[in-house]
This record gives C-alpha cells, structure tokens and sequence, in this order.
C-alpha cells in the first residue's frame, strides 16, 4: 500500500463510528484537512441535532441528555458532546470540540479543535489538541499531542523519505480505530498512527507509525502478531 493511500480517512477510521463528525469527514481526503473546518461544521450542525435528545447549555454548547457531565467541567463553544459521553471532574473543553457518543474525557483533560470518534477514552491528565481520534482509541494517563512545532513552521508530515504538506501550523495527532497510547507518551506534531497499534509507555513519538504495529521507539517498531 503507498503511503498516501495509508493516510486516508478510509484507511485510518471507520466511518460508522464516527457519529456527527461523519458528514464532515465524508467528503476529505486526509483527516488533517477536518481540523480548519470544526469549528464552522459545529455551528451549522448543533441548532439541527433532535431536541429530544441534545439540549443546548451556554453559548454554542450542545450536550446530549443521557451524556454525564460533571459540575466542575469547564465547557466552552462551540462543542458538541454526544449521548452517553462522560465528562469528568475537571474536564477542560477549550471549544471547537466534538466529543463522539460513549466517550470520556477525564480528570484534568484539556480538549481543543478535536474530533472524537464514538467510545474514545482520554480519561487522566492528557492534552488533546488539533487532533481527531478514531473509534475505541485510548491516550493512556498523561499522555499528549504536541500540536505546534517549535519553530512554528508549518507541520510536515513525514512518511519515510515522503513528506507531505498540510498547510497547517497546528496539528496534533491523528489516531486510527483502536489506538493504544501508553502512559507519559508525546505524539509530536503531524504523528499519525495506523489503527490497532501500540505505543509504548513514555514514548515520543513523530511521523506515521504503520497500523497493527507496536512501537517502542523510532528505530523498534513491531508487527502484531496474530495469536
């Protein structure tokens, strides 16, 4: 498989698992491309959600009703939070935020431009910015996406001798389906990881990681094997 075609939407996420971010997805070729188009998508999107099951609270807030939101959380606009999400105690929503159906977002977790897939867990101490997580991925406990370089140049994403520009001068991360990210890890800007993989405990971790892997370091990544 090229790398480009690696670095598909259709190849990173599956799409039924992405709820209302669905429809902004759909039409993409690369997941990146999402991240200047959230936070206009969430304010065309949230006046149409069904009020018998998302209610709107504060200025461009949408919540659904069978979502658990603790009273210390701090939610700004836009955002959209589905049903069954857990928001824990001390959840930092920063806005431009959908947050998928079944997910939690934990202790002292700061969210900002993020798409969330559906049963994604962000649930101690982790930063998520500029970054989409696809379906049942999980940033283990301090874990975080570095989404600006420090040069401030534009994010480079570097796939073996390819490197592919995105335009962007903020980008995090882009998690495929079933993404395990241990403990204490930095995904540095432009990181993009294949689904079902694992990353390794305090790793620090740049470029595209191929999906069904197991990275210990840059120069150790490991093939799954099929028990």
């Amino acid at each position: 498989m090229s790398v480009q075609l690696a670095l598909k939407i259709t190849e990173l996420y599956d799409l039924e698992h992405a709820g209302i971010a669905k429809d902004l997805l759909l039409p993409l070729t690369f997941p990146w491309e999402a991240l200047p188009l959230i936070k206009d998508y969430i304010l065309k999107v949230g006046p149409t959600l069904p009020k018998d099951l998302y209610e709107q609270r504060g200025e461009n807030v949408w919540i659904a009703k069978s979502a658990k939101v603790a009273p210390t959380a701090s939610i700004t606009g836009p955002c959209i939070i589905g049903e069954e999400a857990e928001i824990r105690h001390c959840a930092f929503i920063r806005g431009n935020a959908i947050v998928g159906k079944g997910s939690v977002v934990g202790n002292s977790t700061e969210l900002k431009n993020v798409i969330l897939f559906e049963k994604v867990q962000v649930p101690h101490y982790n930063y998520v910015g500029d970054s989409v997580l696809g379906y049942l991925s999980h940033m283990g406990a301090g874990s975080i996406t570095s989404n600006v370089k420090s040069d401030k140049k534009l994010v480079v994403v570097h796939a073996g001798e390819n490197e592919i520009e995105t335009g962007l001068k903020k980008f995090g991360a882009m998690l495929g389906d079933s993404v395990e990210v241990g403990c204490g890890s930095i995904l540095n800007p432009g990181t993009v990881i294949g689904p079902d993989t694992n990353i390794y405990p305090l790793s620090s971790v740049r470029g595209v990681i191929p999906p069904h892997s197991i990275y210990k370091q840059r120069s150790e990544v490991a093939e799954k094997r099929e028990d």
